[in-house]
């Protein structure tokens, strides 16, 4: 059973999350609240696997919450997935930078939003179509910088080449075809990578092989 908590200022889509997640009887909702300050109480109450967290709320936002969960150790196992209606860029970017394992629109189909809750209970990353399609706009339509070797200088050459692979898009089957590595050995460097650069998942590395400029704007 996957525990989530639902954290949403306004009742009524609380009340139709909690429905729409506990449809197929193989995820409970443990816990509610109006605001994120009260929601991260909640989630340090409860410790659920997963938190289904609004971004503008009263007292502290989404965003905010977000934060201070990734930032508890006694809640390392929690996974966070922002559910709203904005899909401005730089919410996208914030959410991800935040620690959010997930980032849905409200629009999402119900069987869809259960997929992504056990996606994402199962300890991997999940940003909805719409929404990656957003953040890959705004990337392609950034500036385009020079690589900036010092938050790389911990990094193999190899490893470098992995992160670019990540940084286009590819999954872990893709990297180990384009550089002629087993799929275990992909995922190692993969996993190697996310410990070296703090990353918390497979999204926060595709920021930073753009943030650093290992990866161009368009290229």
């Amino acid at each position: 059973m996957i525990r989530i908590v639902l954290v949403d200022d306004q009742e009524l889509v609380r009340t139709g999350l909690r429905t729409l997640a506990e449809h197929d009887g193989d995820i409970t909702v443990v816990a509610e609240a109006a605001t994120g300050r009260s929601g991260l109480a909640r989630v340090r109450e409860m410790r659920p696997d997963v938190v289904l967290m609004d971004v503008r709320m009263p007292e502290m936002d989404g965003l905010a919450a977000t934060r201070e969960i990734v930032a508890d150790p006694d809640l390392r196992t929690v996974k966070v997935m922002i559910l709203t209606t904005f899909d401005e860029d730089e919410q996208v970017f914030e959410a991800i930078r935040a620690g959010a394992a997930g980032y849905l629109l409200k629009d999402i189909a119900p069987a869809e939003l259960r997929r992504a809750v056990r996606v994402v209970a199962d300890g991997q990353s999940l940003l909805s179509p719409s929404v990656t399609r957003t953040v890959m706009h705004s990337l392609a339509t950034g500036p385009r910088r020079a690589v900036d070797n010092g938050r790389l200088a911990g990094l193999t050459e190899r490893e470098r080449e992995v992160l670019e692979q990540v940084g286009r898009g590819l999954t872990n089957d893709e990297i180990a075809r384009a550089l002629y590595l087993s799929p275990a050995t992909a995922r190692t460097y993969v996993s190697r990578l996310l410990g070296k650069l703090d990353a918390r998942d497979r999204a926060q590395l595709v920021i930073l092989a753009y943030e650093t400029g290992l990866v161009s704007p368009g290229g």
